[in-house]
């Protein structure tokens, strides 16, 4: 994955790859961490209600919708490094406030709500900077290398971080397990700051970017990545399976627990194989892809990854079964996933221009995780209404029928990332970018 290829040293022995990869593993961990702490905290010490544990799930999601903006004002910014530092330095200073305010009894929810809706919008700040960054670290040979590296140490984090958490919350309380979090973050920030790029941020006018309005931009930014083919076609499937997704992972929990009858420890464990079935998968991605193609590495996790719903949704019989069948169902789920997102990322990172990379990923951002609260929402609807199991089934085959939107494009037929040219734009040109994307 991130051994050297062709003479090439591993992408682990350059400094600043290197120094990135550990920022990016440690804070992974540290959010796999307050993602069970959070809810905990407001479930065992606040007595929050389901309707509350929600909200507060759905506070992190929300800023998201900023995203198309957010990325028009990030490319009109030279310095990058900068913001991500800013990004991480932002959501260390906030988690510091729970334990602080947990410590002197004044915790409440309105506090925990305030933080996962800052603590998301300094999390899409970042996410929305760093395809601009990422480009700058590695070379465009090794962007399937370093997308698969990033992606196993997030499904590690994946497989360990809930662990870890579960552990320092019953040994040492869940506002000193949030506190873990801020200190991974501002770990990552000093890591990044550190970091000096392979290669230097393209030349231009700094912190002011391409003319027009902030409107202006992020409204180019959006007809480009809609206007090219390839860019149109991931984001496309991309929603479609993220919708359906959400539509199972609604009910998934509810279905293991209450229809297949699994006792906690046994369901946690078959979700967990899950996370197993990604690592494998991140690993895998850039190798299958050297031998049958990038693109049709991208059409089957894109098929593989939701379909995978069938196995859970046939599970019967005795006990050992229906774990297994929904141990299953979890594994080659986060192997699709892993094959889909490791070389659609690599694949974007190749046919973006400089100067559109924060506004694509804006839009990227704002459409595709816009659509997860609307599948969570559509999937309790069904299962209410058609029951647990239809709705799972729904979930599986509308989830693979986001394969339509990669058949038609040019994606299939993509064999390497030298098979695709990417435009390279002047500034003055970039304001006029979403008018000629698709020609």
């Amino acid at each position: 994955m991130t051994a050297g290829t062709a003479g090439q040293p591993s992408l682990l022995r350059q400094p600043p790859f290197r120094s990135f990869f550990a920022a990016h593993t440690i804070s992974q961990f540290g959010d796999r961490i307050s993602e069970l702490a959070f809810p905990l905290l407001a479930v065992l010490v606040l007595d929050a209600s389901p309707g509350q544990v929600s909200v507060l799930t759905a506070l992190v999601w929300l800023p998201n919708l900023t995203g198309l903006f957010l990325g028009a004002w990030i490319d009109r910014r030279t310095h990058k490094k900068g913001l991500l530092v800013a990004a991480d330095l932002i959501r260390a200073a906030l988690l510091v406030t729970v334990p602080v305010a947990f410590a002197f009894d004044v915790g409440t929810m309105a506090q925990l709500y305030a933080v996962a809706l800052l603590t998301g919008a300094a999390a899409v700040l970042f996410n929305t900077t760093y395809p601009a960054f990422f480009v700058l670290l590695v070379e465009r040979p090794r962007y399937l290398d370093a997308s698969g590296a990033l992606s196993a140490s997030r499904s590690a984090s994946a497989i360990a971080g809930p662990a870890l958490g579960g552990v320092l919350v019953q040994a040492l309380t869940a506002p000193v397990a949030i506190l873990v979090d801020a200190v991974s973050f501002l770990v990552s920030a000093l890591a990044i700051g550190r970091i000096r790029p392979a290669r230097p941020a393209p030349s231009g006018r700094p912190d002011d970017g391409p003319p027009g309005t902030l409107w202006h931009q992020a409204r180019n930014g959006l007809r480009f990545t809609l206007g090219h083919p390839v860019l149109r076609a991931g984001l496309g499937c991309a929603t479609t399976v993220n919708y359906f997704s959400f539509v199972a992972n609604a009910l998934l929990v509810l279905f293991a627990s209450r229809t297949l009858g699994l006792p906690a420890g046994l369901l946690g464990l078959a979700l967990g194989v899950g996370a197993v079935g990604g690592l494998l998968g991140a690993v895998l991605a850039p190798r299958l892809a050297g031998r049958i193609g990038v693109g049709r590495s991208i059409v089957i996790g894109a098929v593989v990854f939701p379909a995978s719903i069938l196995f859970a949704t046939v599970a019967d019989g005795p006990l050992w079964a229906r774990a297994g069948l929904l141990g299953t169902a979890e594994f080659f789920s986060g192997v699709g996933v892993m094959l889909f997102d490791v070389n659609l990322n690599a694949l974007n990172a190749a046919v973006i221009p400089e100067g559109l990379r924060s506004r694509v990923a804006g839009a990227y951002s704002t459409i595709n995780y816009g659509v997860r609260p609307l599948g969570a929402l559509s999937g309790g609807a069904l299962g209410t209404w058609l029951g647990l199991r239809p709705t799972l089934w729904i979930a599986a085959v509308g989830g693979a029928m986001c394969v339509f939107w990669l058949l038609p494009s040019p994606i299939p037929r993509v064999r390497s990332l030298d098979d695709i040219a990417v435009p390279d734009l002047p500034p003055a040109a970039l304001a006029k970018a979403g008018d000629g994307a698709g020609r």
